[in-house]
């Protein structure tokens, strides 16, 4: 009998080899831009204990209450698959004495897991990238991270996009404005839904968050956030805007951007992309300066923003701005089996001698025919083509299969002198 074709978990994707360009373009854009501006990289574990995100994140999110992926291992322990980075990350410098006396630039990569509803750029295991500083309380720092994530976005070629910031100010600005909130909300409290009903009391800036349209007039009426912030808060978010506008970056203040975490307070700050419909932000973050204290360290300022990979790759394919996969330089072709081995061989000796060869081998027989169509197929500059003449006489045969030359034998041992000088020649457009 035979099995039925195991399919992947809902939410779980897979990354082809047709997507596979866009990808590592995507990431090799972060990694050379984070490390210009002096960002060192941690690799963080994928499981935490799970006290780490409930005691960061907020007992009373979306992320603690619904989504993460938590369970007891052999050892009693109650450990979840990490939802977001920056507790890792804050864990992991607080632990390895990252802290001490410095001002680390740290950034990470990789997957993060919520168990939500799949829909286009969202999974339930997605990936991310983000970047965290420590130790340094002015706005400076807070201008630095977000003309280093503009920059990463034009670097990406993605385009149409618009910078939001705001302040959410000092804990003891946003009690008072939480109190406000309150209030607010239940003098209109029949309107509600059952999420604002039961965030009310414990997170009420998340109502500000809700896409609910029943709840859009009672949202847009309720107190501004920007009339309760106090003087440092004021001063600070006055600096950033002043050092934005120097640097000729564009903005919107939005006095309704919130962070879903209990953590932040002071900056925030998210970029929208218009082509992504309501889940339109590709890039946020801001300040967290509690959240070190929160999880057992001395009071430490922080910010950092995190992407998400999957909606950032999604942008960079309808911008076609990322690189093609090369085509190999060149192709072996065979006139039969008894050679293979030879072949395999001076293939080896070519990508000794050539590192930045790409050779493909006549792997798997065929006809020559068969073996030069695969061959052109795959984009190859030259096919080399070895029969039991050029065998014998240790030449081989170069087929042009993209420049109007013809074709000509020549010794084995003049071989990577010519690929030498066609690769010179072609450098740009493979």
């Amino acid at each position: 009998m035979v099995s039925s074709p195991i399919q992947n978990v809902r939410g779980f994707g897979d990354v082809l080899p047709s997507e596979g360009p866009a990808w590592a373009f995507v990431e090799q854009t972060f990694r050379r831009e984070l490390e210009r501006y002096g960002y060192a990289e941690v690799r963080l574990p994928i499981v935490e204990k799970t006290e780490l995100f409930s005691r960061a994140i907020g007992e009373v999110t979306d992320i603690v209450e619904k989504e993460m992926y938590t369970f007891i291992d052999r050892n009693g322990d109650s450990l979840t698959l990490r939802p977001e980075g920056t507790a890792g990350c804050v864990r992991a410098a607080l632990q390895r004495g990252l802290l001490h006396n410095a001002q680390p630039r740290l950034w990470y990569s990789g997957p993060m897991f919520r168990h939500e509803r799949p829909q286009k750029g969202r999974y339930r295991q997605f990936h991310q990238v983000g970047a965290e500083a420590f130790g340094v309380p002015g706005p400076d720092i807070d201008a630095e991270l977000i003309l280093l994530s503009g920059r990463i976005l034009r670097a990406l070629g993605v385009r149409d996009l618009r910078l939001e910031i705001n302040s959410l100010g000092t804990q003891a600005a946003r009690q008072r404005y939480r109190e406000a909130l309150i209030e607010h909300f239940q003098a209109h409290s029949s309107t509600l839904d059952d999420d604002a009903q039961r965030r009310l009391h414990s997170n009420p800036l998340r109502v500000l968050d809700s896409k609910n349209p029943a709840m859009a007039s009672v949202i847009e009426a309720a107190p501004d956030l920007a009339d309760y912030l106090d003087e440092e808060s004021q001063t600070h978010f006055q600096s950033l805007c002043d050092m934005l506008d120097g640097a000729g970056q564009s903005y919107r203040v939005n006095t309704r951007l919130v962070r879903g975490l209990d953590y932040y307070g002071g900056t925030v700050f998210e970029w929208i992309s218009a082509d992504l419909g309501a889940q339109g932000t590709v890039l946020a973050g801001g300040r967290y300066d509690v959240l070190v204290e929160m999880i057992g360290g001395r009071p430490t300022p922080a910010i950092g923003f995190a992407a998400g990979l999957e909606r950032l790759v999604a942008l960079v394919e309808a911008a076609n701005s990322a690189p093609s996969a090369p085509a190999p330089d060149a192709a072996l072709v065979i006139s039969d089996d008894s050679l293979q081995s030879d072949t395999l061989a001076l293939a080896e000796r070519l990508r000794d001698e050539l590192p930045w060869l790409h050779l493909q081998m006549p792997l798997g027989g065929g006809s020559m025919k068969s073996q030069l169509r695969r061959a052109n197929r795959s984009g190859a500059a030259v096919a080399l083509i070895r029969g039991a003449e050029e065998a014998a006489a240790e030449t081989i045969s170069v087929k042009y299969l993209r420049d109007d030359l013809e074709q000509e034998t020549v010794a084995i041992g003049e071989l990577p002198k010519i690929l030498s000088a066609l690769q010179a020649n072609r450098t740009g457009q493979y």
